[in-house]
């Protein structure tokens, strides 16, 4: 059987990587090709390199012509409306396809298989096959069972499943940077939220193939790893058999498994994403620091900047509290660390007043960039529920449109706090615009660019920045003798 896997990048709401690879054929069954699409989050796509490795032991095969697929899947995001809507719409493109090609199967894999599994399958016919986050182990037979004539399904959640002795297969991936998912689920019950009942409770991984994994990596060629989880402050692994964490010698959190990450080289850079307010420790922050190649940067969402708005939301912290755990990452790790966030404005009831803390809380932070939205109901959480929608969506544009003027002004201002300063930068690989410009990032999480000279993809260099705009620093390449 042969198979395709396609990533496909879009914007910063729906952010990706686009790629594809090759495997060789299993069985004598005849060869069908594969094509997929993820959406959404980091861990949609680690989960597509997850399903990638199952389906590479039954022989899957790949092609990035979706004209030539026999098999269709979609990996998707339910979190916001648009993206719902984005994969509807290419699941209706896909219907078309196999209008003119009939015995296409499409399938949909990830949260929104989910949570609209029977509207897709029954209702609307969309699609042949469902499958959830918890459930890529059942692809084969699933796949199997269309092949026999079937309509088939399996989301069910595991309080298990970490896919912990999968190794995942990178998809198209620039050789330097990879992530590694390090548990799964979420218990935080944020009132705006799907993750809960779309990913199933929390469960984390077995530390040691996380760092297996991490070394094997380092050996392969890759210089930085992402370690992923939708809160990874409440990793909090519990060795076999064992019930609490009063045993220490066999229970580690989220700052013991940073140290053992950042102990598998000391060229391998580590970071790390979402961080939840209420969750990350100084503990964390101490371990940061004492490694240099643990990455100075934090994705820390505030969704608000108003304390009775964050009670609405379930964040389970104040504004004061927020503002108290951004006092210390800058107190321990110093002004350099780069700092994000995700803002939702518009929330249910929120006021004029209530938006403008929001503000005045961007204003305090500086951030380096935010991920910002307008609020949009999803059936079946808690908010939709128990609130009501009752901004008009004209009113939560416009204070959208504050929110991303608010952070493009900070997004400048602390991009020019690095203008003179020289900058350690992993190199990604060539500059969109230029093929004579290379691009990395910096420990702080920021875009550097500079002429190509004599440099390779995968190396560490040292860049004096001399310019920059509010997404990206522009350089040049120092010799050492330039920095002593």
């Amino acid at each position: 059987m042969a198979y395709t896997i396609e990533i496909a990048k879009r914007d910063l709401q729906e952010s990706g990587i686009k790629g594809t690879f090759e495997v060789k054929e299993k069985s004598g069954k005849g060869k069908r090709k594969l094509y997929i699409e993820s959406y959404g989050c980091q861990m949609n796509f680690s989960d597509s390199e997850i399903v990638t490795s199952i389906l590479k032991k039954d022989g899957f095969e790949i092609t990035t012509d979706i004209n030539n697929a026999d098999v269709i899947f979609i990996n998707t995001c339910s979190i916001r409306e648009k993206a719902e809507q984005t994969v509807r719409n290419r699941l209706n493109h896909f219907n078309g396809i196999k209008k003119r090609k009939p015995g296409i199967t499409i399938g949909i894999l990830g949260c929104m298989a989910e949570r609209l599994k029977n509207k897709l399958l029954e209702e609307e016919k969309l699609v042949d096959l469902v499958i959830g986050p918890d459930a890529y182990r059942d692809l084969p037979n699933l796949i199997h069972e269309v092949d026999e004539g079937h309509r088939a399904v399996n989301t069910l959640l595991s309080r298990e499943e970490t896919y912990a002795d999968i190794t995942p297969v990178r998809l198209n991936s620039n050789g330097v940077t990879a992530f590694i998912s390090i548990m799964r689920g979420c218990n935080n019950m944020c009132s705006f939220c799907v993750v809960p009942f779309t990913r199933g409770r929390e469960r984390s991984r077995d530390p040691h193939s996380i760092v297996m994994e991490a070394g094997k990596l380092f050996k392969q060629g890759y210089r930085e790893v992402t370690l992923l989880g939708q809160n990874v402050d409440s990793y909090n692994w519990i060795g076999e058999g064992k019930q609490n964490t009063d045993d220490k010698e066999n229970t580690l959190n989220f700052a013991g498994l940073l140290a053992l990450v950042a102990q598998v080289h000391s060229e391998l850079r580590v970071r790390f994403s979402t961080s939840h307010p209420k969750d990350m420790t100084n503990e964390v922050l101490e371990t940061m620091k004492k490694y240099d190649n643990i990455c100075k940067y934090i994705h820390l969402p505030a969704q608000s900047g108003n304390s009775r708005i964050l009670q609405l939301m379930n964040r389970t912290y104040t504004r004061e509290e927020y503002l108290e755990r951004i006092n210390a990452i800058k107190q321990i790790l110093g002004d350099t660390c780069g700092i994000s966030s995700d803002m939702i404005a518009g929330f249910c009831t929120e006021t004029e007043e209530e938006h403008k803390d929001t503000l005045t809380l961007m204003d305090k932070v500086e951030y380096d960039f935010s991920y910002m939205f307008m609020y949009s109901e999803r059936p079946g959480t808690p908010a939709a529920k128990k609130m009501t929608d009752d901004i008009p969506v004209a009113v939560k544009k416009r204070r959208l449109q504050e929110i991303i003027e608010k952070q493009q002004s900070s997004s400048l201002k602390r991009n020019k706090l690095d203008l003179n300063k020289i900058h350690n930068v992993l190199i990604e690989g060539v500059s969109k615009r230029s093929d004579k410009y290379m691009q990395g990032r910096n420990s702080a999480n920021k875009v550097v660019v500079f002429p190509k000279e004599h440099a390779q993809k995968g190396q560490y260099v040292d860049v004096l920045v001399t310019n920059c705009t509010a997404a990206t620093l522009i350089g040049r390449i120092v010799k050492e003798q330039e920095i002593n």
